[in-house]
């Protein structure tokens, strides 16, 4: 309740003096005869955005179901929704590459607010050989972790619209401790999968901040981007490790196409074939929610997706 009545206060304060202008030098719109228009990249920022502002905005997210934010370049029609916003909300750490300069641009124009920044270095994956400068955007997996990035959504829409700085608060908070409750939820299905079992083989390095914060060993075909080549010498790695360790099963994922990780496949069951190993039956959701209304259309259903897709391949 504390931090409520602080963001109330400051709302109040921002309305009282008249202040129109952010850090930047940014107008803030006159919202008096219209909801304010938020845009996201992704899915699970969308998400938090519904979450915690309600009907109060007009939300858009660029990348539907499957979309692949690594690749992902706007069309026309995204650009038009990009110049009307009155904030765009993006994940940052270089996950949407080829939209930087985009990004750079509009933030001239509106706010534009890195959701990611909200993570201090030292929490943040290390980059990958051939990345020094990067670090893991998929900051999502840890659930706890993207807590952070929710109170950052939350700052900049009651920065963005101060006079709902109560609701929007509240909203937060509620949302806030059903993460905490789900974190908790992963951790408890976590363990009953034997220790020495927890490795999950999926088609990119998207898994690393969860295989950190619920203690499983994760190893991807592709690097943290699926901009990245997939070699030989990587599904022959794999091979290798998924043969030797008897590991029964590899997770697709939603946002990344089968070929890779089928060469994997073919690769295990012609070197050994005394292990077999199989494609999990339900994919996993890495860089993108599921479809509206189904169990992965909302961060929350995604995580419990994952870990009880995780938990059904692998405990005993």
């Amino acid at each position: 309740m504390e931090r409520l009545r602080v963001f109330t206060i400051l709302g109040l304060m921002s309305i009282v003096a008249g202040c129109q202008r952010n850090d930047s030098g940014i107008s803030r719109p006159d919202l008096s005869n219209r909801k304010a228009r938020v845009v996201a990249t992704t899915g699970m920022i969308a998400d938090a955005a519904r979450e915690i502002a309600g009907d109060h905005i007009e939300l858009e997210c660029l990348l539907g179901p499957g979309g692949d934010p690594h690749k992902y370049y706007p069309a026309y029609s995204d650009n038009a929704k990009l110049a009307k916003a009155d904030l765009i909300l993006y994940n940052g750490l270089e996950l949407e590459a080829k939209m930087g300069e985009i990004f750079e641009e509009r933030a001239k124009k509106v706010r534009t607010v890195a959701v990611g920044n909200a993570i201090p270095t030292e929490l943040l994956r290390r980059p990958e050989p051939g990345f020094e400068g990067t670090h893991d955007p998929h900051i999502w997996f840890d659930v706890m972790l993207w807590s952070k990035a929710v109170e950052k959504v939350r700052d900049a829409l009651i920065e963005l619209d101060p006079a709902h700085a109560d609701t929007f608060g509240a909203n937060a908070t509620k949302y806030l401790d059903k993460l905490k409750a789900l974190d908790a939820e992963v951790r408890e299905l976590a363990l009953k999968i034997p220790a020495d079992k927890r490795v999950i083989i999926t088609a990119h390095d998207a898994f690393g901040y969860f295989g950190r914060a619920y203690g499983f060993e994760v190893k991807g075909l592709q690097g943290t981007s699926t901009a990245t080549q997939t070699g030989t010498q990587s599904v022959q790695e794999l091979a290798k490790l998924i043969g030797s360790r008897q590991i029964p099963v590899i997770f697709g994922e939603t946002s990344v196409p089968d070929e890779g990780i089928t060469a994997v496949l073919e690769a295990v069951n012609s070197q050994y074939p005394n292990h077999r190993v199989k494609l999990s039956d339900a994919r996993l959701y890495s860089d993108a929610l599921g479809d509206p209304g189904t169990k992965g259309g909302t961060y929350v259903g995604m995580v419990r997706h994952n870990i009880r897709t995780i938990v059904n391949a692998l405990a005993p």
